[in-house]
């Protein structure tokens, strides 16, 4: 494995940690801070924020930066303002510093997964960009569960030195190990940003959005699933996420693996449609303890196996606008992020069972499918037109 594609791997797991640990550390945060926890929730919303503002506007701001460049003034940016968040005296300076923590997000992995396809050897550029998506997996499996428990047992504002830590080591990976890349043709930004006029753009992030955020629609409820449904006790949650963790991990190097096989968009359909048959499962059999181990892992396989084709689909259809666009792609994640999230919890509002939201991420997977068939139809006329 080459080193620069280990240096991207630790920006992954600098912003995996940051994004998620959140989640485990509201009611700390909420005590501290002396609100309440939808309150404290207030501050994931505020990051999503700043990853969908800041993942266009910061790759714009540093085109004419050259790639290692511009990844090492983002790696300064995810230290930087995520030690912020250790000296917040307040919840609104709290609130700000997690909005500005959430600018480098999109861009970091937008100009990574760029730079990651550049650095692979021939046909196996999707794999290279599995390997920088790596981080955030390894996030979920180990870092945010450390994380998490530094919050409860000690103060929640080490885990944010650790953070920062994790963010200082990024910068002196990518100062160490990163190439010299060149910044590439030098394009227009009227003409990166006519990308956006296609309709091919808008099918992509629609796939990403609404087909990825069937992912939330499960993760965002797994909790009250496992315990009142799987019936564990709420003890067990915390061991048994590491389950789902270890699915990302596994789900996405096969995800680059099987993008680099065959063409991304028969790829993402395909795992969509695998996402729709799992989620069916989780709703019918969650009720058998060792089944909803068994789906734990699986789910988190299968959701993170699309990441990877799906960055490919953006990237290769995106031609002259890759950065901005795969930036572009990491803010509809968010999107998915919090529609899942939102759409999830409608029928627990209306009284029906915790494994209910499943069915709405069955229905959003399936949403994608549609949209990615659409998107594949519209490729094949466009080959179709093309002179011989």
């Amino acid at each position: 494995m080459k080193k620069s594609l280990i240096a991207l791997s630790l920006g992954g797991l600098t912003i995996g940690i940051t994004e998620f640990v959140m989640m485990g550390l509201l009611p700390d945060i909420a005590s501290d801070m002396k609100v309440s926890i939808p309150v404290a929730g207030y501050l994931i919303s505020s990051y999503a924020l700043g990853v969908v503002i800041g993942a266009p506007l910061l790759v714009i701001a540093g085109r004419n930066y050259a790639p290692k460049k511009m990844l090492l003034i983002l790696a300064v940016m995810l230290a930087v303002f995520n030690a912020l968040s250790i000296i917040a005296p307040d919840y609104n300076v709290l609130f700000a510093s997690r909005f500005l923590s959430g600018l480098p997000h999109g861009a970091f992995f937008g100009v990574g997964a760029v730079v990651a396809s550049r650095l692979a050897d021939k046909g196996k550029e999707a794999q290279a960009i599995s390997i920088m998506f790596a981080g955030l997996t390894i996030a979920n499996l180990i870092g945010v569960p450390i994380g998490t428990y530094i919050g409860h047992h000690f103060i929640w504002r080490y885990t944010f030195v650790l953070i920062a830590i994790v963010g200082l080591l990024t910068f002196l990976a990518i100062y160490l190990w990163m190439p010299n890349l060149e910044k590439g043709e030098s394009v227009n930004m009227k003409t990166q940003l006519q990308f956006f006029k296609k309709t091919e753009a808008w099918l992509i992030i629609g796939i990403t959005a609404i087909g990825f955020g069937g992912l939330f629609a499960w993760i965002s409820y797994i909790a009250p699933l496992l315990i009142n449904v799987s019936k564990f006790s709420p003890e067990d949650v915390s061991s048994i996420l590491i389950l789902a963790g270890l699915g990302m991990v596994v789900g996405n190097f096969v995800g680059g693996k099987l993008a680099d096989k065959y063409s991304p968009a028969p790829t993402v359909l395909a795992l969509l449609f695998v996402m729709v048959l799992d989620l069916l499962m989780v709703y019918f059999f969650s009720f058998n303890q060792y089944i909803s181990l068994f789906l734990t892992f699986l789910t988190g396989a299968i959701s993170f196996s699309v990441i990877a084709p799906i960055q490919m689909l953006m990237i290769k259809t995106a031609k002259d606008a890759e950065m901005i666009a795969s930036a572009a792609l990491q803010g509809s994640f968010n999107i998915g992020n919090a529609l899942g999230a939102f759409l999830g919890g409608l029928p627990l509002a209306a009284g029906y069972n915790f494994a209910s939201p499943n069915l709405i991420g069955i229905a959003m997977a399936m949403t994608g499918m549609v949209i990615t068939f659409i998107l594949m139809r519209l490729h094949q006329k466009q080959l179709q037109m093309q002179p011989i």
